[in-house]
């Protein structure tokens, strides 16, 4: 792997590896594309995250996959072989956005979800009222479709079963400017098995930005709010933390926002190429996308924990 001159995109490797993980007490990862495939592990991220507990770093795994509520992902990292991963150790864009909407907005009346299980079952764990979706009448319109007035808040995260009503009824709500407009994550889309991809909830999001004419908070990365979550909890500094991620865009940007040093690895969505274009780039927002590193999988660390 050449990344070539310059700062940032440096190959780690060999004792470069070390030193970085003697520097850092926490480490944070992304999940989709870090340390899993779909229903399979990247080969020696189980290891690795095990190595890194055992040498007494705090292990955190940050994700804007809404889809899951965080005790189904402390089921899955078991089942794909992670050992002893705690659910206050998950940070999910889901369980943000209701963290966000309890404790920092204070939500007095109720939230519009456009989004999937794992959001509804966070924001009721939290106790966040969530406005019921009932079933359209035959011939229903957003002419006579009823319209809850205590709905405070909406909420956009990603959703198989959306549809023209719920942008329409999420415009309606927007009209008031009181009404918070959040959204739980900005990813553009996501790749699927067999080369296909999914639209993921930033271009949910989008659509209702456009139709509303304003622009949602959004609460996952490469906003700080999931990182000011972990250091609220478990006082977390950013010198001393590592954010290893497989999307520029989000995972990178994320901890070039929060000060934390980053990682890029290439066995997910972004490339080593996309990666130097950011470096190169003359534009200060676009060089904050370009990691301190790049390795190939989370498995290079291996060598240097077990030695």
């Amino acid at each position: 792997m050449a990344c070539g001159g310059g700062r940032g995109c440096v190959a780690l490797r060999g004792a470069q590896i070390r030193d970085l993980l003697d520097a850092k007490h926490n480490v944070l990862f992304d999940c989709d594309g870090v340390i899993w495939n779909g229903e399979t592990a990247v080969t020696g991220a189980p290891e690795v995250v095990s190595l890194l507990k055992q040498r007494g770093k705090r292990v955190f795994f940050v994700t804007n996959n809404c889809t899951r509520p965080r005790e189904n992902y402390v089921q899955k990292f078991s089942r794909l072989g992670f050992a002893d991963v705690a659910e206050e150790e998950i940070f999910s864009s889901a369980y943000c956005s209701a963290a966000y909407l309890r404790d920092v907005a204070r939500l007095r009346g109720k939230v519009y979800v456009i989004g999937c299980g794992g959001v509804m079952k966070e924001l009721r764990d939290a106790g966040v009222p969530v406005a019921e979706e009932e079933d359209a009448e035959p011939g229903a319109s957003i002419y006579t479709c009823p319209l809850d007035p205590d709905v405070k808040a909406v909420l956009v995260g990603y959703d198989e079963n959306f549809t023209f009503m719920k942008l329409a009824k999420a415009c309606c709500y927007l009209r008031n400017s009181e009404c918070l407009f959040l959204a739980t994550d900005p990813d553009p889309w996501h790749p699927l098995r067999g080369g296909r991809v999914t639209p993921g909830s930033g271009s949910l999001t989008a659509a209702l930005e456009t139709a509303s004419s304003r622009k949602a908070t959004v609460i996952g990365k490469p906003s700080c709010f999931m990182f000011d979550c972990i250091a609220s909890q478990f006082g977390v500094d950013p010198a001393h933390s590592l954010m290893i991620g497989d999307r520029l865009e989000t995972d990178v940007l994320f901890g070039s926002n929060c000060g934390l040093t980053t990682v890029l690895t290439l066995t997910g969505v972004s490339t080593l190429q996309e990666a130097l274009a950011y470096r190169d780039s003359q534009e200060p927002q676009q060089k904050n996308c370009a990691p301190d590193y790049v390795m190939e999988s989370v498995a290079d660390f291996l060598q240097a924990l077990e030695d």
